[in-house]
């Protein structure tokens, strides 16, 4: 098994590439952890030399049953009673509190890491959809992809003042038509804050829940290797 070791504020999980090329760092899901993704590495088949980042939240969550980490916490109780009742919470009005300082930390982890964010993809699950968006839209410059899985649309004034700094920037984003969690619609919202904002990319919705099927899988390793090939 990978051994976690500290970068900056968060333990991670590093499989090394070529020290000049790029790096893809996925942020795992609430109540998950750096191992929960780590087998993306192995089915993506990224271009050789491509060094991949797993970082781990620092948040323990242990309620509802579910123990693992997070990057900001959230109520547990009133989001079971949200499924329960078949509601979605909206939360393109406002940011979680806990996303800023989850950010930062992120941001001190990419300076450790010592790669230019132009050679960066920055990926995450859920809850970590969201902080690598929020990430990406705020970098100091364009990261070479975004990458959102099963994400939500968050502050949607703020991140679309900030899509427009980043026109041109390719994103990557999928969401399960059956999804209990995240809406579809609220990823719908998103993708339309990106593309109206100069980013490029597309939804990629499925027939499926909370996941990352196989069919995703595909066309997500087609996008990394035209993001992180050299134009020659």
């Amino acid at each position: 098994m990978q051994k976690l070791r500290k970068l900056g504020p968060f333990d991670v999980i590093e499989i090394p590439g070529n020290p000049a090329g790029p790096y893809v760092i996925v942020f795992h899901g609430f109540g998950a952890d750096a191992y929960d993704l780590l087998s993306l590495e192995r089915v993506l088949n990224a271009p050789s030399g491509t060094g991949w980042l797993f970082p781990q939240g620092v948040l323990k969550v242990s309620d509802g049953g579910i123990s693992g980490r997070a990057w900001f916490p959230i109520n547990v109780e009133k989001f079971d009673q949200n499924m329960r009742d078949g509601i979605y919470a909206d939360m393109s009005g406002s940011t979680p509190e806990g996303l800023k300082k989850a950010r930062t930390q992120a941001e001190e982890m990419i300076g450790a890491l010592g790669v230019p964010y132009s050679r960066l993809v920055i990926m995450g699950f859920s809850q970590g959809a969201m902080l690598a968006t929020d990430l990406a839209l705020r970098a100091p410059e364009k990261v070479a992809g975004l990458v959102i899985l099963s994400g939500s649309l968050l502050n949607k004034d703020l991140w679309k003042e900030k899509a427009k700094t980043k026109a041109g920037l390719p994103f990557f984003q999928s969401h399960g038509d059956q999804d209990a969690l995240l809406s579809l619609e609220h990823a719908q919202d998103l993708e339309k804050v990106l593309v109206e904002n100069g980013l490029k990319g597309q939804l990629h919705s499925f027939r499926g829940g909370h996941e990352v099927p196989q069919e995703i899988i595909h066309k997500l390793g087609v996008f990394l290797r035209k993001v992180l090939t050299p134009q020659n």
